[in-house]
């Protein structure tokens, strides 16, 4: 997917998801298996990653794993509007490297910053390739939903993620501005 950018948006929903889940489904979008995944990030010790909003995470699903770095948030990557785009560097593990993988980030100095338990169904349609919409329970944090494209052109990617979230009635529904690392570590400083 090399010069392909994602595009995503994050919205706070008012119950569990089901209400959006049943929509989708009467719409003709279908889930794929829920999923859940868990997500170790980390920070460099001379930059702080919670300031600069970068990513570096290893995560694990099922049999799958792998290192993501996001870069720096920007004006130019978060528009007023809390839609994201940004280029993601990934490097797929065999899911028995995860381990290894933070430690050797840990080796090196980075500074682990906090774990996130996401579980997340994704629905797709036929009609609209590119386009997923994902419901999601994150532990400690909350339920949500995220419309995300995958395109090589960020501005009509932008445009896909509005009309989307308008047809599926989540456009009036709270955006949120921070990433999942941010709402748990937030929640557990709040303890």
């Amino acid at each position: 997917m090399d010069g392909h950018i994602e595009v995503e948006r994050k919205r706070r929903l008012p119950d569990d998801g089901t209400t959006v889940a049943r929509m989708l489904a009467g719409l003709g979008w279908t889930p794929d298996a829920p999923v859940t995944e868990v997500d170790t990030y980390y920070s460099r010790p001379d930059v702080d990653y919670m300031e600069t909003v970068e990513c570096l995470r290893v995560r694990r699903r099922g049999d799958f794993a792998e290192i993501t770095y996001k870069p720096p948030t920007s004006a130019a990557t978060h528009s007023a509007d809390d839609m994201i785009s940004k280029k993601e560097t990934n490097v797929l593990l065999a899911f028995d490297q995860a381990q290894q993988a933070d430690q050797l980030l840990e080796n090196i100095g980075m500074r682990r910053l906090v774990q996130v338990e996401k579980h997340r169904t994704t629905y797709r349609h036929a009609m609209h390739p590119g386009v997923s919409v994902s419901i999601d329970a994150v532990t400690g944090a909350g339920f949500f939903v995220e419309t995300e494209v995958i395109s090589d052109a960020p501005d009509t990617a932008a445009v896909r993620v509005d009309q989307t979230e308008a047809r599926l009635g989540v456009a009036g529904l709270p955006t949120v501005d921070l990433p999942y690392r941010d709402l748990v570590l937030e929640q557990q400083v709040a303890r």
